[in-house]
Formats: structure tokens, C-alpha cells, sequence
């Protein structure tokens, strides 16, 4: 039965779309700039128990792995029913020209196996293409009904402005950041103009890539102390209370990506609860 695990969903932009509040990320499933196919049985796998566990929201680019981290995500997910699974790919800053951003989704919609899209997210800024242009191209994709929502990543509130005003029939949904206890200068700007604006914020590496794991099991700064103490306090591991800090604005979503299914069960068990507001301030001071 699907969704087992989380049970939380966040609402999309100002779409009525839901999605979960934690997904799986796949950055490096499938390998990093160029493709590995040591580990695709164990992929497979790791993507489908995801989905299973409720974190059906499940991101990938074309750049991942040459390509071949949306092949794995293609093969795990076709198991379930299409609707039963939120895809978001990303086309990569070279491929941002009108036409090469249309023969880009093409070629990741091959790969993953689907006739759309659910989010299409402009993976970098590109300064060198006019970002009328590829937003043109992705409106194209959206009338077609190729991608079914239209988002960026990392880009600043001065180019997300510019992407939205390039836009004429839609909006922009979701902005796509690094976001964790170790990263948080969208917390300055970004955060709340997305939340003003009634556009998500997608936390990639919400785990400072394992360093907030490693800090926490060594437990010798005064911050990881206080992390583990708030742990003990929700029976929760200090990477839940990690994540649940991520994702406790209802504006903010997050992709851990991992392929060990004892991780995932741990990230899973991050959402359905909700950190207190003097434990969200303690552990906001203390890694500030």
C-alpha cells in the first residue's frame, strides 16, 4: 500500500497540487556527470520503496548520471500508476536555447519512460541566454501538456522575478535551493518572497550532503548536543529532527536522496509531526 511511511503532503505553488513533504532526491543514483550502472539493481529498488514509504515525489535531471539516473527512475516507477508518483526533472544551463530546450524534455521524457512531466524545473540560470526565451520554450511544453507544471532552481529573487515576468499563461511553482542547517542563506530573502508569492521552496541536500549526521553522532559541539536533546525529547534520530526542521515551514518541501532502505525509513519518519516553535528556535539559534 502506498504511502505507509509519510504522511504529509504540501500543496504546490498556488496549484492544487499535492506533494510530499519529503521525497527522494537522485543526485548521483545512476552516477554523477557521467552514467554508472553498478548500482542500478539496487537503485530500482531504493526509488520503488521510496514510493511505497509516501515519498512519492521523486527528482531528477538529465544531467544526473548522463541521463541515466531518469532511465532508473523511469524503470522503478513504472510499477505504479502514473498518477500515483510526482516526477521532477531539470533541464540542464546549456540547453536553454528555445529549441534545445524542447528537443531536452523530449529526450527525458524517453528516458523516463511517460508522456509528461509533473514539474520541469530550469536546473541553473544562464545569463547568457535571455530567460524570455527558454521560458517561451517551457510554455510550449506546458500547452502541449509535455510538463505539467513550470519551475526553476537556484536562481535568485531577482532572476525568479525575471522568469515569472517572461511567463504569459502560468506561473512559476516551485523554486529548487540548497537549504539545511549548514546552508541557510535563503532564509534572508528567497524564503519569504516564495512565501509571500505562493511559490514552494524544494530543499535539496537538507543534510549538509551527511555532514548533520556525522556532527550529531560525535556529539562534541554544542549545537549537536542540543540536536540530539531535542531528539531524545520526539524519539525522533537527529537526522528526522533535522529534516522536520527543513520542512517546518509549510512552504518547504526536501529531496534527501538516499539508496539504503534503513535510510529511507528513517527520512520517511521526518514528516507526519511537527517540531515545537521554542525547539525550531533553540535549534535555529544554536546553528546559527
Amino acid at each position: 500500500m502506498l504511502g505507509e511511511g509519510v504522511v504529509e503532503y504540501r500543496r504546490l505553488g498556488r496549484s492544487g497540487e499535492r506533494i510530499a513533504a519529503i521525497g527522494l532526491g537522485t543526485w548521483r543514483i545512476g552516477g554523477g556527470m557521467a552514467a554508472d550502472y553498478s548500482m542500478d539493481r539496487e537503485a530500482v529498488e531504493a526509488i520503488r520503496y521510496a514510493v511505497e514509504l509516501g515519498m512519492n515525489h521523486i527528482d531528477t535531471a538529465e544531467i544526473y548520471g548522463g541521463g541515466h539516473a531518469e532511465e532508473l527512475v523511469g524503470e522503478a516507477v513504472k510499477v505504479f500508476r502514473r498518477d500515483e508518483v510526482f516526477i521532477t526533472s531539470k533541464v540542464w544551463h546549456t540547453n536553454l536555447r528555445y529549441d534545445d530546450v524542447i528537443k531536452a524534455c523530449e529526450r527525458s521524457l524517453r528516458r523516463l519512460g511517460t508522456g509528461y512531466i509533473d514539474l520541469y524545473l530550469i536546473h541553473w540560470p544562464n545569463p547568457a541566454v535571455p530567460i524570455s526565451e527558454t521560458m517561451k520554450a517551457m510554455e510550449k511544453l506546458h500547452r502541449e501538456g509535455k510538463i505539467r507544471y513550470i519551475g526553476v532552481s537556484n536562481f535568485s529573487v531577482k532572476e525568479l522575478e525575471e522568469a515569472r515576468q517572461a511567463l504569459s499563461t502560468t506561473d512559476v511553482v516551485a523554486n529548487q535551493v540548497e537549504y539545511s542547517l549548514y546552508e541557510r542563506r535563503v532564509e534572508r530573502d528567497l524564503i519569504p518572497y516564495c512565501s509571500r508569492e505562493g511559490i514552494t521552496v524544494i530543499a535539496y541536500s537538507p543534510l549538509g550532503k551527511g555532514r548533520i549526521a556525522r556532527e550529531a553522532a560525535e556529539g562534541r559541539s554544542a549545537r549537536a548536543r542540543i540536536l540530539n536533546e531535542i531528539a531524545e525529547k520526539y524519539s525522533k534520530t537527529p537526522v528526522q529532527v533535522a529534516l522536520n526542521w527543513v520542512i517546518w515551514r509549510e512552504e518547504v518541501v526536501t529531496i534527501p536522496k538516499s539508496i539504503k532502505k534503513d535510510h529511507l525509513r528513517e527520512n520517511a519518519g521526518a514528516a507526519g509531526w511537527r517540531l515545537g516553535a521554542e525547539d525550531y528556535r533553540r535549534i535555529s539559534e544554536a546553528w546559527a
